[in-house]
């Protein structure tokens, strides 16, 4: 018989960092590659703010050839006397105890990221070993840990010229689904914090590749912004930069517009990125706002409009980044995601509204050309509008609210069901048939795929290839898309293994991407994997899903007697082939479409979908040989 006895027994208390080891996700966000590669940054985040603090210029990170990271700067270094409260040297009162740092000393960093002061000391915890060499005051010293516990006491190699922090780790695989460093992956941080720490130099090696990244931007988020936009075209030829600085508090922003469709705004705080914003993102729109409607109204530019612009309006096209820094910032929790001081709001907007009406007044065309940009993003809402109110209309009219295109299934519970969205009407009826109607849609695509990319919403809103889609998923689009109203949880593209089926995947991601964001972002997107080959012998039939593959499992049968069928698109398999290669979950493959990094999201739909050339060819030549599965 279970007993109910609850006292003090039952109340465990996690020591030092082993609650870090129990609960690693509290403090890293989680233990997939995105977790594994957090450590990276709370080490680099410390040497950033040496350099906040004026005594850093460099930092090099290295992925060693055994898969190790090490990361080595010429700050201060780590302090190495004894801390007087715990009787042991600094350096391990930092690596071994949560909360301890310079970054609660208003005298040791007057900025900083890693506020929290858990960063290298959560690093140590979640290694299966960690080693420190500190270069100071003409020494290198030493010390070792194993999964957060010092197993040697700190001593000094011998005689040093030099200065800095050299932390060298390796992941623990008890922990951590993988322990592979992306080299990509840490490209995309460590590029973002040589634009917002303007003229410090930050060196990404790879040992086992020998690929090298070197960054250095003097021109700090200016530069940021001329990256972001480079395959745009600009309406102005160089950033707007404003900057401004009270009490404890440093701002800058960078603004350039283009002639395209969306809003790119990037806020930090402390080189942190505020995903979520908060009031240095408010403040920086309510200042623009004003501005820009300012200068409409000075300029009698409204005489004709039926509409005036709005935020959104005058935000259309914009890249921009904000960086502010400040002594003591308070964000929603360890996550850091958005920034809550209340002060900060004030001044940003105020800056940003003086500073731009002094630049519009010394730059009348690039003015004229904004605020004419706004206008129109007016004028294309309004007609928006009435396109939202003509495709509410027509699904009222439409016979249960749906396209006539989509063969629905019967579970209601978004949780439970998947849409299928699929390249041609021969394949698509394969997948009804084929399909399980419990939880399975289907929704057959046909003609030319709206770019939309290149086309502002209210294009896509009267697009007869587009509407079917937004009809199907119940959830609006675009500002008023509302990811608690869509009605499947899993959206899988089906299209054939061609380039024509590649473009068309594509197509369908940038629009989920530009128009439907949430949906990527709670992962509620997939591509199918459809199979390249099947291979019969006998009664034995096996599907592959590549050259190599399709070479192996040939030699495996036994070469002779085998047929080898290659399928050229979805419409040659039959329902129950189609069925038990691409959409029986027991048995298909499909990828997940993750956005990690908006910012390189950005660039790649812009590359891929924009309207330069020279870039898209470059791309394509640069990855080629990275595409598989593709029948050219």
């Amino acid at each position: 018989m279970p007993t109910n006895t609850y006292n003090a027994s039952n109340i465990k208390v996690l020591k030092g960092l082993e609650a870090v080891r129990k609960r690693p996700a509290m403090y890293i966000g989680g233990t997939s590659e995105r977790g594994l590669h957090h450590l990276v940054y709370e080490v680099v985040d410390n040497s950033i703010d040496e350099a906040l603090a004026g005594y850093c210029d460099l930092i090099k990170v290295t992925i060693t050839k055994d898969g190790n990271i090490e990361v080595d700067d010429n700050g201060r270094g780590i302090p190495v006397d004894i801390q007087k409260d715990m009787g042991v040297p600094a350096v391990q009162v930092v690596l071994t105890v949560l909360h301890a740092g310079g970054k609660f000393d208003q005298n040791s960093y007057k900025v900083s990221g890693g506020l929290h002061g858990v960063g290298v000391s959560v690093v140590n915890a979640l290694s299966e070993w960690l080693e420190v060499r500190i270069h100071k005051e003409g020494k290198e010293y030493f010390m070792r840990f194993e999964r957060g516990y010092p197993v040697t006491e700190l001593k000094i190699l011998g005689e040093s010229k030099r200065k800095g922090t050299i932390v060298s780790f390796r992941p623990d695989a008890e922990i951590f689904e993988t322990t592979e460093f992306s080299f990509d992956y840490l490209t995309t941080r460590l590029r973002e914090l040589a634009f917002l720490n303007r003229g410090v130099r930050i060196i990404l090696k790879d040992e086992r590749t020998d690929r090298i990244h070197d960054f250095k931007y003097d021109g700090g988020i200016n530069s940021f912004v001329e990256y972001l936009n480079q395959n745009k075209k600009p309406l102005t030829p160089r950033p707007i930069y404003i900057e401004s600085a009270r009490d404890s508090m440093e701002f800058e922003v960078a603004i350039q517009y283009n002639e395209g469709y969306q809003e790119n705004i990037f806020s930090f705080a402390n080189n942190i990125n505020t995903i979520e914003g908060g009031s240095h993102l408010s403040g920086f729109k309510r200042g623009l706002t004003s501005a820009v409607n300012a200068y409409i109204k000075n300029n009698d530019l409204l005489k004709n409009e039926k509409v005036s612009p709005t935020g959104d309006d005058i935000r259309e096209g914009i890249t921009a980044v904000i960086s502010v820094k400040l002594s003591n910032p308070q964000f929603e929790g360890q996550t850091k995601t958005k920034l809550q001081n209340s002060d900060v709001e004030g001044i940003v907007s105020s800056a940003v509204y003086e500073k731009l009406m002094v630049y519009f007044e010394e730059h009348p065309t690039e003015a004229k050309n904004i605020a004419m940009k706004s206008l129109m993003a007016a004028r294309s809402r309004e007609a928006a509008r009435k396109a939202r109110e003509l495709t509410r209309r027509k699904s009222v009219l439409e016979s249960g609210s749906l396209p006539g295109k989509l063969a629905d299934c019967s579970i209601t519970d978004p949780a439970k069901t998947e849409l299928f969205l699929v390249e041609g009407d021969s394949a698509g009826g394969s997948a009804k048939q084929g399909r399980d109607r419990s939880f399975q849609a289907i929704l057959a695509l046909w003609g030319k795929m709206l770019n939309t990319e290149k086309a502002r919403v209210d294009k896509v809103l009267n697009n007869d290839k587009i509407q079917p889609i937004i009809l199907a998923l119940g959830a609006g689009i675009g500002q008023d898309f509302d990811i608690n109203k869509l009605r499947y949880h899993k959206i899988i593209i089906m299209a054939d293994a061609d380039v024509d089926g590649a473009h068309i995947s594509t197509l369908l991601m940038t629009f989920f991407y530009r128009y439907m964001r949430p949906v990527i972002e709670q992962g509620y997107l997939y591509i199918a994997m459809p199979p390249l080959f099947l291979l019969r012998k006998g009664k034995q039939k096996v599907y592959v899903y590549t050259e190599e593959e399709r070479d192996r499992v040939w030699k495996e049968l036994g070469e002779k007697g085998v047929v080898i069928q290659r399928y050229k698109g979805l419409g040659e398999m039959n329902a129950e082939q189609l069925w038990e290669t691409t959409m029986d979950p027991e048995h298909r493959k499909m990828i997940s479409v993750r956005m990690d990094d908006a910012i390189e999201a950005d660039r790649m739909f812009t590359i891929l979908m924009g309207d330069e050339v020279e870039p898209r060819r470059e791309f394509i030549q640069a990855n080629a040989r990275y595409v598989k599965n593709l029948d050219i």
